[in-house]
């Protein structure tokens, strides 16, 4: 599957939740736990992104899928653009081992709190980070991902394709501290997140 997306900084998620209530649906909430990992650096050279991704619902639900990600690449419209592949983990496969066993390690860890819209033929994701702007990434064919903007009072110039490390830099540039992207103990509950 090819993946188009773009992602912006939300001035006021309220309101964004507003306009996204008004023309879609929520089809996740909750924690959103990424492990990256890699083999001495190869998949990094190569601008590819091997991951374990854990859904822990505010219902209760737990999804885990393994994932890959190629190179970014530039679409001719201006999205980010790379292959993905993921496939479902049963509920406690040992994915983690596995890999480990391979010589696989865990590099980076990426925690949020997430909201995932169904909007058209696209998806609308609010990202709530330990300590990091809100951040809203849009995904599908480029008319589902312009009239998801279209929609989000957030103006069209905002949106980029650029990485989560970008908007982490611009982050720590504008407030003078360290982002944070993980967090400190799986039991954390910034208190910025939403409550459900």
């Amino acid at each position: 599957m090819l993946e188009l997306e773009l992602k912006a900084v939300v001035p006021d998620a309220a309101l964004l939740r507003a306009a996204l209530a008004r023309h879609g649906s929520v089809r996740f909430s909750g924690r959103l736990l990424d492990r990256r990992l890699d083999q001495g650096g190869a998949l990094v050279a190569r601008d590819e992104v091997l991951r374990i991704r854990r859904h822990e619902g505010h219902d209760g639900s737990v999804r885990e899928e393994l994932g890959w990600k190629g190179p970014v690449h530039r679409s001719a419209e201006g999205y980010k653009a790379r292959r993905e592949l993921e496939i479902g983990l049963t509920d406690g496969a040992p994915a983690g081992e596995l890999l480990a066993a391979l010589g696989y390690q865990v590099i980076h860890a990426i925690d949020r709190w997430v909201e995932v819209w169904d909007v058209g033929g696209g998806t609308a994701r609010i990202e709530w980070y330990p300590d990091l702007d809100v951040l809203l990434e849009v995904e599908g064919d480029p008319a589902a991902i312009e009239q998801i903007i279209a929609l989000t009072g957030i103006a069209r110039e905002q949106f980029s394709a650029d990485a989560l490390v970008d908007f982490v830099r611009r982050f720590e540039i504008r407030t003078g501290r360290p982002a944070r992207v993980a967090l400190d103990s799986p039991d954390e509950q910034p208190p910025h997140w939403p409550a459900e």
